[in-house]
């Protein structure tokens, strides 16, 4: 099954790659949050590059894992504060890329990162949606 050009097994299979030892309940969708509530909504979270994935893909973070880093950029007469998330995992900070980041409101709560493996055997963030609070 494809859906908006990500297909959901490739999702799955990444996700099991980067959190199916450390978090084995939450690494793939077995159906147990079939009928929950936001089931639907976390399906179509998307962010800049696209679907997210389901929430059985990615997995609830602490508040103390996350946070926003930032720093003033430009010369002496222009200078710009810019701002990003980020969040520690496998007890590395991340920077989360601007295009991960799911910018409609957290109906969930907690914050959710989707975390995967690239080529290189590095932890990268396919997407991360703040907590409510944010």
């Amino acid at each position: 099954m494809m859906v908006r050009g990500i297909g959901v097994v490739g999702c799955v299979v990444s996700a099991l790659a980067v959190i199916g030892a450390a978090f084995p309940a939450a690494a793939r969708d077995d159906g147990r949050y079939t009928d929950e509530p936001l089931h639907a909504w976390f399906d179509q979270l998307a962010r800049g590059r696209g679907l997210c994935c389901s929430f059985a893909d990615g997995f609830s973070i602490q508040d103390v894992d996350w946070d926003t880093q930032c720093e003033r950029v430009g010369g002496r007469r222009e200078q710009t504060e810019i701002c990003r998330y980020r969040v520690r995992l496998y007890g590395e900070w991340l920077l989360v890329p601007e295009n991960a980041v799911v910018t409609e409101p957290n109906k969930f709560g907690p914050a959710v990162v989707w975390p995967y493996t690239d080529t290189n055997g590095a932890t990268q963030i396919r997407c991360f949606l703040p907590g409510a609070g944010a």
